[in-house]
């Protein structure tokens, strides 16, 4: 299979001008990747070829607005001690948003049920050459699961022609859930200089199915969703309205937008994060740019997240 592999990667480098990469078996009001500048000849990677499971030891969590050790620990199963341990320096009366914890496993408090990492199929890996020899690279992957996923990191790794690790970044998901039935990207940007002829190694490292009644997030619906690219085709305005369909109050919210080429390929992220409350019956409505890091931009799917 690997011969196979390889005379495959032979045929693509004398069709396609520039880099050859293949595929191998994370605030402001905005964070995006529109400043890059990407290659004449963008490079396709193909689609993964296998599953890619989280890890089975330990997984990370990003705390957000209202946690706190005691409420983590209970969640997520673990002692307050076990969980302190594998945090050293963290303050249980001091802990800001943002902050990454690691979860331990295997100790969990009998009769109470904890989440676990899910498998998480990884849907496409594609990278995108700079020409200045940067490279970005984005994963995506799909929730085909009843309960909404939590927590979603993945490593992606960068191989030479021999098959050997030269470098490695950890990315986390843009939002902290992904809806059942729905798709995320993740996204790292490797800087310059990165040598030609890569492949890329995707693995999944924490997805996390949220318990039943879980209250941390509030239920929201977009709607007049409205997608104009311009004459390049490489950058998109994105417009819409997000409406609350409960009646507690979303301090954060952050809108998504996904752009991908006609081939279904993801070419640019960007999330918006609101400057206003929102509240029942009255929708927030955003404007924003999404560019594209490679071809041009074919269509841009959303997605939104609230928190009291």
């Amino acid at each position: 299979m690997r011969r196979f592999l390889a005379f495959l990667f032979l045929l693509l480098t004398q069709t396609a001008c520039g880099r050859t990469i293949e595929a191998g078996t994370d605030l402001a009001p905005a964070v995006s990747f529109l400043t890059v500048t990407p290659s004449e000849t963008p490079t396709i990677i193909p689609p993964l070829l296998e599953i890619l499971l989280p890890t089975p030891t330990t997984f990370t969590y990003i705390v957000v607005q209202g946690d706190t050790l005691n409420g983590i620990a209970g969640r997520f199963g673990v002692t307050l001690e076990a969980l302190l341990a594998v945090n050293p320096g963290v303050q249980p009366a001091v802990l800001p948003v943002g902050t990454r914890l690691v979860i331990p496993t295997g100790n969990g408090t009998p009769g109470v049920p904890a989440p676990t990492p899910a498998p998480l199929p990884v849907q496409q890996a594609r990278c995108w050459p700079e020409t200045a020899e940067g490279l970005w690279c984005f994963a995506l992957v799909h929730n085909g699961y009843a309960e909404t996923l939590e927590n979603l990191s993945a490593l992606f790794t960068l191989l030479d022609a021999n098959g050997q690790e030269f470098t490695s970044q950890s990315a986390f998901a843009l939002l902290n859930i992904l809806p059942s039935g729905q798709s995320l990207p993740l996204a790292v940007h490797f800087p310059p200089p990165v040598q030609a002829h890569v492949f890329v190694r995707v693995q999944v490292l924490t997805a996390i199915r949220m318990l039943p009644g879980d209250t941390r997030y509030l239920p929201v619906i977009l709607e007049n969703t409205l997608v104009s690219v311009d004459a390049s085709g490489r950058t998109a305005q994105a417009t819409g309205r997000v409406i609350l369909t409960g009646a507690e109050t979303a301090n954060t919210l952050w809108v998504l937008a996904t752009a991908y080429d006609a081939s279904g390929n993801v070419v640019g992220v960007r999330r918006w994060e609101s400057p206003s409350a929102l509240v029942a019956d009255s929708p927030v409505s955003f404007d924003f740019l999404v560019s594209s890091v490679g071809p041009g931009i074919d269509r841009v799917e959303f997605l939104a997240e609230a928190r009291p």
